[in-house]
């Protein structure tokens, strides 16, 4: 029987008590059999003053985080929409090329994640990552002044480069400020923003499309990325105040809670936490540790699966409908898609489970590619127009969480990896934009049919991942008779 969570002991836990005045927090967990394993469901029983800090960080930290992600997306995807304003007609695109204009943008954004989240551990990420936004706006903004698909894939390019330093350094943020049992729902919340901007960008759109189309001479297309732009710009402003830097920098945090929260940072780290290292040897680390890869895989698998996001639209389109009611039909989905995030990532903490979590997300998405591949009846296609985006997206947020506290032996070490993961999954965004040709409507058989398979291979490797993670916690429990922390899945 091997536990696989085992917290500090009650007297380790009163020392601690005594030497932060009494701040800290008594944790009972509660032990259920599965499998032949002792699985612990982490009960949450929190000291009032752990209780309010924890709540204080949220209102402080989630919603400026998730209103920056959903931005972050409406610049990215907006393209998505604009397409269905005659962006392609005037710009005289063909074949393959919007396709191209797509992916280029994944190309920028996986090669600046890594330098990136290497360097945010030497800066304020705050300032940081408010100044990249200011950028994006600036970038998306300028798109409306493009001529050509030369200029289209250029602005596209450097959007990705822009935008990229955003979502790994908004997790390495929760890393600070958050334990690992309650990283999943922070990532599945600020995950909701990504679903949200997919469900209301289309009603923005379609209100634009309708009153601003030809006002002042530009296209409806045009006052989209103008005003998103402007918004955005707005938005990153009010970040160089809002979003925390480090415990030593966080005005609103008082030093007796800035104690706490380094103390639950502390208490929390793995039995084979390592001390302060540079940020070349967080890079060798990651790149030396085979779990890396394999959860770079995993989460390239699963974003592969979920590369519909941007052509979900054209999908929509196929169900024969105008433009204006094609974009009103794309945002229930999505906001169920939201709902299902928030829901998986508390459920995951609440019960520090990953493994069965994911298998059963991602096994509802292919439920939902296999319905939409097999049918064009409007119904059918609609309601699997909900199933797969709640299945796929449901299980990002658990990726996340499990690879930033898995791999987080050291700061540095874990920055680079929040980077990694988040590389190799948006490579599957460059090949999976060409999964989905228009020769390919209205079934679009190919991209539904690729997408349950990269959902299937990403449930694998989670499943290879619990075996590794039994087989070092039982290394672990031989090297030592202490109490520590094991590794959760």
């Amino acid at each position: 029987m091997e536990p696989k969570a085992n917290h500090p002991a009650r007297s380790d836990h009163d020392t601690f008590k005594k030497k932060l005045d009494d701040s800290t927090v008594l944790e009972e967990s509660s032990a259920a059999t599965a499998a032949g394993d002792s699985i612990r469901s982490i009960r949450g029983k929190m000291d009032p003053r752990e209780r309010a800090l924890v709540r204080k960080l949220d209102w402080y930290i989630m919603p400026i985080v998730c209103v920056m992600y959903f931005l972050n997306y409406v610049d990215r995807n907006v393209i998505a929409q604009a397409r269905l304003n005659h962006l392609e007609r005037d710009l005289n695109m063909a074949g393959n090329e919007f396709n191209t204009a797509v992916s280029i943008l994944f190309v920028g954004y996986v090669l600046m994640q890594i330098p990136s989240n290497m360097l945010i551990t030497r800066v304020k990420p705050g300032i940081y990552m408010s100044g990249c936004m200011f950028l994006w706006a600036v970038v998306s903004a300028c798109t409306a002044a493009v001529k050509s698909y030369g200029g289209l894939v250029a602005c596209r390019f450097f959007l990705g480069i822009a935008e990229a330093p955003f979502y790994p350094g908004a997790t390495y943020i929760f890393a600070i400020y958050y334990t690992h049992n309650e990283m999943a729902a922070r990532v599945g919340l600020m995950y909701c923003g990504q679903l949200l901007a997919t469900a209301f960008t289309g009603l923005i759109s379609a209100g634009i499309f309708a009153g601003m189309d030809g006002l002042r001479g530009l296209t409806g297309w045009q006052w989209l990325f103008i005003i998103e732009g402007a918004i955005t710009a707005f938005v990153a402003i009010l970040g160089l105040w809002l979003l925390p830097n480090t415990l030593e920098d966080t005005p609103w945090l008082t030093t007796e809670e800035s104690k706490l929260v380094q103390a639950r940072i502390e208490r929390d780290k793995l039995g084979d936490a390592l001390g302060k290292v540079t940020a070349l040897e967080g890079l060798k680390q990651a790149c030396k540790d085979k779990r890396t890869w394999l959860f770079c895989f995993m989460q390239m698998f699963h974003l592969s699966a979920s590369a519909f996001n941007t052509f979900f639209p054209t999908v929509a389109e196929t169900l024969g409908y105008n433009t204006t009611v094609t974009l009103l039909l794309t945002c229930p989905p999505f906001v169920l898609a939201a709902a299902g995030s928030v829901l998986v990532g508390w459920s995951c903490g609440r019960f520090n489970e990953m493994t069965w979590h994911i298998t059963a997300t991602l096994s509802v998405a292919i439920v939902g590619f296999v319905i939409a591949a097999s049918t064009l009846n409007t119904a059918a296609r609609y309601v699997a127009c909900f199933i797969f985006p709640i299945g796929a997206f449901s299980a990002n947020s658990v990726i996340v969480g499990w690879a930033s506290s898995t791999l987080s032996q050291t700061t540095e070490k874990r920055a680079v990896i929040l980077a990694m993961t988040n590389v190799f999954g948006h490579i599957g965004y460059i090949y999976g934009a060409y999964l989905w040709p228009d020769s390919d409507e209205p079934r679009y058989g190919i991209g539904f049919g690729a997408s349950a398979g990269f959902a299937l291979l990403s449930i694998c490797c989670a499943w290879v991942m619990r075996t590794l993670l039994i087989h070092d916690n039982r290394r672990i429990r031989a090297s030592t008779s202490e109490h520590v922390n094991l590794y959760s899945y």
